[in-house]
């Protein structure tokens, strides 16, 4: 499974929506879209420090990893 995206959690508990996050970050919806729905291939720290400044929150309250080869996590 590899990184998770919790973008979406952490977006609710702060009542931002993806307009709103995008544009306090600097960047477009639509990268901002692929980043919460897990489709970018890559994030820029400077991308990152943006989100967490403006969510003020860690990155490891929107990052997480999911080793696919323990399987026993899972269950």
């Amino acid at each position: 499974m590899g990184i998770v995206i919790k973008l979406d959690h952490v977006m609710l508990d702060k009542k931002m929506s993806l307009n709103q996050l995008a544009e306090n970050v600097g960047i477009t919806t639509a990268n901002m879209s692929n980043i919460k729905t897990g489709k970018a291939k890559a994030i820029r720290f400077s991308t990152l420090e943006g989100i967490c400044k403006v969510l003020k929150c860690q990155p490891g309250d929107i990052l997480e990893f999911r080793d696919d080869d323990n399987k026993d996590e899972l269950l």
